[in-house]
């Protein structure tokens, strides 16, 4: 299993040794990547009262500028999005951003999507929240055609595209995409376009059930299923550390293939705390 960090976007701060630092020290410590969350604006709560999830104080660096300054600072760490709200961007312009951070980096990016639950972001970055998943079904295979293709020609349902594409383009011409999220149509899209997939949720019964989903789909779509990758979350503030091993441990008999660690949430003050839990969990995982 590889295992990976998540990046502690909404408690690291601003300070670029600060980011830099925790980046290398991933890498030192063994971490096979990082993982970073992505959202553009949030919410002002003073005219929405109950508003439940991340808002305008919450810090959120931006995953592709991101990406480009943590290539430069490490050497082996691959960076992964977990997950990209790919519907509320332009598709061609991903294409592009996405092809430019593996190109610096290596080859080194894999891109986690989703869709997100946040209308007020949509809505200030002028898409429709409605129909959103569609909509990222035909995203995907924009993506791949243009990240695969020196011209493309394309014309779905929301893309048209009329014999153009991006350069620089990946050296593999492709990047990995997994998905993210729950719904009957996440686990058919990760089982029939995607990679692999990204559960969020405990190694239950359930969760085994969402596998075998996802495994089932790729067979139908004519898809080999042991090719698909799956990578849970340990969070931290969540799973007690006499539970770690085992958590993981399930996962692996579910076939995760991947897992992430999380140690936003534990009232951690500093990079250098939230590297110093690191530094235990690979001592009891490694």
């Amino acid at each position: 299993m590889r295992i990976g960090a998540i990046f502690p976007q909404t408690e690291i701060g601003n300070d670029p040794a600060d980011i830099r630092g925790w980046a290398r020290s991933v890498e030192e410590l063994g971490y096979t990547h990082a993982m970073a969350f992505d959202h553009v604006l949030g919410a002002g709560v003073d005219t929405r009262p109950g508003w439940r999830g991340y808002t305008s104080e919450t810090p959120f660096h931006e995953v592709f500028v991101l990406f480009g300054y943590l290539a430069a600072v490490t050497t082996s760490l691959e960076l992964m999005t977990g997950v990209l709200v790919l519907p509320q961007r332009q598709t061609a312009l991903v294409a592009k951003q996405a092809a430019e951070v593996d190109v610096l980096s290596g080859g080194r990016l894999r891109l986690g999507v989703g869709i997100g639950w946040n209308p007020v972001e949509y809505e200030a970055l002028n898409e429709e929240f409605a129909g959103r998943g569609a909509r990222s079904a035909e995203q995907v295979e924009v993506l791949q055609r243009l990240w695969a293709s020196d011209k493309v020609t394309f014309a779905g349902k929301w893309h048209r595209i009329d014999n153009a594409g991006i350069n620089p383009r990946p050296a593999a011409g492709r990047i990995p995409v997994w998905f993210g999220g729950h719904a009957e149509q996440v686990l058919r899209r990760a089982g029939v376009l995607g990679d692999g997939w990204l559960p969020h949720r405990p190694p239950d019964a359930t969760a085994a059930e969402m596998v075998e989903r996802v495994r089932g789909y790729a067979a139908a779509a004519g898809r080999d299923p042991s090719e698909l990758g799956f990578e849970p979350r340990l969070t931290l503030s969540e799973v007690p550390e006499r539970e770690w091993a085992s958590y993981v441990g399930r996962w692996i008999a579910l076939g995760a293939t991947h897992l992430s660690v999380n140690t936003m949430g534990l009232g951690l003050r500093s990079a250098d705390d939230h590297v110093s839990v690191l530094r235990d969990v690979m001592k009891v995982l490694g």
